[in-house]
């Protein structure tokens, strides 16, 4: 039995294990020896996107009857190594036991992680909202923030980083923070970003209404400012002051899963890995990259994907089927997705709506926090674990067609 290994199961993941089953189907004489294997901790989507929002443990949706519908075998572990020479990858399994596994095809959706860089404190006094569990935990010990004594340590929250994450966390802050220690409190949410402008990565024309926005929620906005040091009790700047906090937010910059590093090839300044226009690592021709460790251009323009789900939902699309077409002989699709657009969620304010490379803004404030809410809790799901409506929205050019 031949194999196609999908490492991951993000939303890169997902769909390209979904895209490879749609080839596999449609050529079924070609593709009867072929199994797709999914590896990955655990047979769940997490919904990354959302960990802003409360209720952060509920954020995750099973993946289980989706990929038994579709024919898709799922293994739990955690892959530690890839061997391009041998074609395996070994990972260690729920057990804990070190194993491998052979493929003929490998897409690597292993995604991303937080940067940390070296700064005193950053472990031990800091929060994250990066993975599931983490948001989980930070969304506690702001719960566990009523039953300490009122200071203004208690009711101060750093976030550190103004970029897309920084933003729509902060935004939420304050009328999360006034529910837990009382409308009267008052609490402090303070952005620190290095850069001279906020979300320096979202351009300039939105820029305007995220500060906008920001103001409308009293949120402190120090520009051209990080942290030196983070303790117990909050947090020294550039600047040379003090900022007195229990809750210490880093949300500064992403960095390609470690398992790039396998694979011989090009790299970006984020880790991840430039693939060519059918997204085959042009060092290891048997792998295939998607979502967070791929670098690929997604027009003729000049324009290269972004860590984001919009781009990860399509990868994915394209890795699986050019995977699974390359061992049956079918024709490989070039990668493509000429349109773009942004949707940050700026809290009680509402949501801001950009289109192009340029992000001019659509749609702003309350009404577009319809279609923030459509992005969250519609655009991102997995399909239902039924096989036909499974396999034909994982089609990549029915979904290139309905977004141009």
């Amino acid at each position: 039995m031949r194999r196609i290994v999908v490492v991951g199961a993000g939303f890169a993941g997902v769909w390209s294990a979904l895209s490879a089953a749609r080839l596999l189907a449609e050529h079924r004489g070609e593709g009867s020896d072929i199994e797709i294997i999914v590896v990955a901790p655990r047979a769940s989507l997490d919904l990354r996107p959302r960990f802003y929002e409360p209720d952060v443990a509920t954020m995750t949706a099973p993946l289980g009857p989706l990929f038994a519908a579709v024919g898709v075998r799922f293994v739990a572990g955690t892959v530690e190594a890839v061997d391009p020479a041998g074609r395996e990858v070994a990972f260690v399994d729920e057990a804990g036991r070190r194993t491998t596994l052979a493929y003929e095809r490998l897409i690597l959706a292993s995604g991303s992680r937080l940067a940390r860089p070296d700064l005193p404190g950053l472990g031990e006094h800091a929060f994250s909202i990066d993975q599931r569990d983490e948001a989980a935990t930070f969304e506690a010990h702001l719960h566990d923030l009523a039953a300490r004594p009122p200071s203004a340590a208690r009711n101060t929250v750093v976030v550190i980083g103004g970029g897309f994450t920084g933003i729509e966390m902060a935004m939420e802050l304050p009328a999360r923070l006034r529910a837990i220690l009382g409308e009267d409190a008052p609490v402090r949410v303070v952005l620190l970003e290095q850069s001279a402008v906020i979300g320096p990565e979202l351009g300039d024309n939105p820029r305007p209404v995220i500060a906008e926005a920001l103001a409308s929620q009293g949120i402190e906005c120090r520009l051209e400012t990080s942290v030196t040091q983070i303790d117990a009790g909050g947090v020294r700047t550039t600047a040379g002051d003090r900022i007195e906090s229990l809750s210490v937010l880093w949300t500064g910059g992403m960095r390609a899963s470690d398992l790039t590093r396998c694979l011989p090839g090009e790299r970006d300044a984020l880790g991840r890995l430039h693939v060519d226009r059918h997204l085959r690592v042009p060092g290891a021709p048997d792998v295939f990259a998607a979502g967070d460790t791929a670098c690929a251009a997604t027009d003729d323009a000049g324009n290269h994907t972004l860590m984001s789900c919009q781009h990860a939902l399509v990868l994915g699309r394209f890795a699986g089927h050019n995977a699974a077409a390359d061992l049956v002989g079918a024709g490989l699709l070039p990668y493509a997705q000429e349109r773009y657009g942004t949707c940050l969620d700026l809290g009680p304010w509402g949501s801001v709506v950009t289109a192009g490379w340029d992000r001019a803004v659509q749609l702003a404030g309350p009404d577009a926090k319809a279609t923030k809410r459509f992005i969250n809790g519609t655009a991102i799901m997995p399909p239902p674990p039924v096989r036909a409506e499974a396999l034909a929205a994982a089609d990549p050019l029915a979904r290139v067609a309905a977004r141009t």
